[in-house]
């Protein structure tokens, strides 16, 4: 008896190109997986829009959505219109009272509105503005994982993201969550899966975890 394939659909973090997925490789008798680009939002698109637009992308009833960070946040906007098997959050944030304080302070204040996205498409070279052999190689691996330069995008996305709203999360949602996480500390996340020594970036360089656990957690034998 064949078994059944499950369909996995990767969204990656603000900003990020699909390939920091590149190293998540699962059984391929169980899983088929597919990563989502992000889209250029239209002038003043609603998170409820850009998230129906998104889930164009969703072929398969039944499917698996993962997002990692921001994208976390829209998968679970993308949740409220598509009939899925499990929905999984990486190194994110599953409600507003999640979001880190110098997140609120910035939506209170609307500091957001003032950072400076357009200078993002002008820096070339990430390494030059690197001291040190460590940052150099921090510097080249978020030069060749964050792609998504256009300022249209990252003012949308950054508004979204300190603005979200959500005060209860999905059933059965799943939270993945690192311990050394920055940007999202894991003193204000509750009800996740817990990764030791997992940083923000942990989709990247801990993709043995994922490759090892995403089976058991997708298949329900892992909480």
């Amino acid at each position: 008896m064949l078994q059944e394939v499950s369909h996995i659909y990767f969204i990656p973090g603000m900003a990020a190109d699909v390939s920091i997925f590149e190293n998540i490789k699962l059984p391929e008798n169980q899983f088929k997986a597919y990563t989502v680009p992000w889209k250029i939002p239209h002038k003043r698109e609603s998170m409820e829009g850009y998230a129906k637009r998104m889930c164009y992308e969703i072929k398969h009833d039944n499917a698996v959505l993962v997002g990692v960070s921001f994208g976390g946040i829209v998968v679970q906007e993308m949740s409220k219109y598509l009939k899925l098997k499990k929905l999984i959050i990486i190194s994110s944030v599953k409600s507003k009272y999640e979001l880190p304080n110098r997140m609120k302070i910035a939506r209170k204040t609307k500091m957001y509105k003032l950072l400076p996205t357009s200078l993002v498409s002008r820096i070339d070279n990430w390494e030059k503005l690197a001291f040190g052999e460590f940052a150099k190689k921090r510097a080249a691996m978020y030069q060749r994982y964050l792609s998504i330069n256009d300022k249209t995008y990252l003012d949308w996305a950054i508004e979204k993201m300190v603005c979200w709203d959500q005060e209860e999360y999905p059933d059965g949602l799943v939270h993945i969550h690192g311990d050394k996480d920055i940007v999202f500390p894991i003193s204000n996340i509750k009800d996740c899966i817990t990764v030791d020594k997992g940083t923000h970036v942990m989709i990247v360089n801990r993709a043995r975890w994922f490759n090892k656990n995403l089976p058991e957690i997708i298949n329900d034998n892992l909480q």
